[in-house]
């Protein structure tokens, strides 16, 4: 079916004329009227009769009038969502990251976006960073928000967004709250640490092997970071967590600071994207909304 004649059809019998229709559409009367002709003959149906001045539908008119108006609405539904998706108000945005900032960044920043772009699907998914990679590397996530010093692994990109710092810690009642110690003495505490994979255990190995000590006794271990400093705030251990994570619980006294003489780990915390891919107007939106703010 010809559809530039269908949508003439569906002006003329929208406005009653064809005069009206051919001024609507910029185009002349002997043209709309040559075309609503082929398409009666292309359908072997008569669509128009004459009426005064005017024009009104025969009965197979109506049938084909009543499909083109659905036809056309839905054109128009169309061209507004996409237009939506074109300036990132509608899309969908799943994100992956690790605990650190998925309980302490991205609800905010996604309950923020949220208020002004509802049209727009937000999901996010918490795990270590090498899930969070996997997830993002298997197309199952458009953006990770990754906490630690990660090199983006081949075919991501890396863009650093904030700095963080890891943090000994140990119950706030601790023979060593507050104190100033050599890495060896406060690797004699037992360790509560998350599990393999995660960001600040393979830091706190790293620095282990770095100043060549033995690598601290894993006492407890827990797949989030929230059970982990549950684990040392109720007595138990030391651990390596992240200073936005620690400093509420160091304020209420519940955990306790211990500072590691030549030790200082930070912890950057950075958005990985694929590098084979153009990032979706609603993931254009969404960094730019954390980068503001970020600011």
């Amino acid at each position: 079916m010809n559809l530039h004649a269908l949508r003439l059809f569906y002006e003329v019998a929208s406005r009653g004329s064809v005069t009206k229709a051919a001024e609507a559409m910029h185009i002349s009367q002997p043209a709309v009227t040559a075309q609503i002709r082929n398409l009666e003959q292309e359908l072997a149906l008569t669509l128009l009769s004459p009426q005064g001045r005017g024009v009104c539908l025969s009965e197979a008119g109506e049938l084909v009038y009543t499909h083109a108006a659905k036809l056309f609405a839905l054109e128009l539904e169309m061209t507004r969502q996409f237009t939506a998706y074109r300036d990132g108000s509608l899309g969908k945005l799943r994100l992956a990251a690790t605990y650190l900032p998925a309980n302490h960044l991205l609800p905010a920043w996604m309950a923020a976006f949220k208020s002004s772009h509802e049209q727009i699907e937000l999901s996010l998914t918490t795990s270590n960073s090498r899930a969070a990679f996997n997830k993002l590397l298997h197309y199952e996530a458009d953006l990770a928000f990754i906490g630690g010093s990660k090199e983006a692994p081949a075919g991501l990109l890396r863009e650093e967004l904030l700095m963080d710092e890891l943090w000994f810690v140990v119950p706030g009642h601790h023979p060593l709250a507050g104190k100033t110690v050599a890495l060896a003495e406060m690797l004699q505490q037992p360790f509560v640490l998350r599990e393999e994979g995660s960001s600040s255990r393979e830091t706190l190995f790293a620095i282990c092997r770095q100043y060549q000590v033995q690598f601290p006794q894993i006492g407890l271990q827990f797949n989030g970071q929230h059970e982990t400093m549950r684990a040392v705030m109720s007595g138990y251990g030391a651990s390596f967590i992240s200073a936005l994570e620690a400093a509420e619980y160091i304020h209420q006294q519940a955990l306790a600071r211990v500072y590691v003489e030549g030790i200082h780990a930070p912890n950057p915390i950075a958005v990985y994207r694929r590098s084979d891919e153009d990032l979706s107007p609603a993931c254009e939106q969404f960094l730019a909304h954390v980068h503001a703010h970020i600011c």
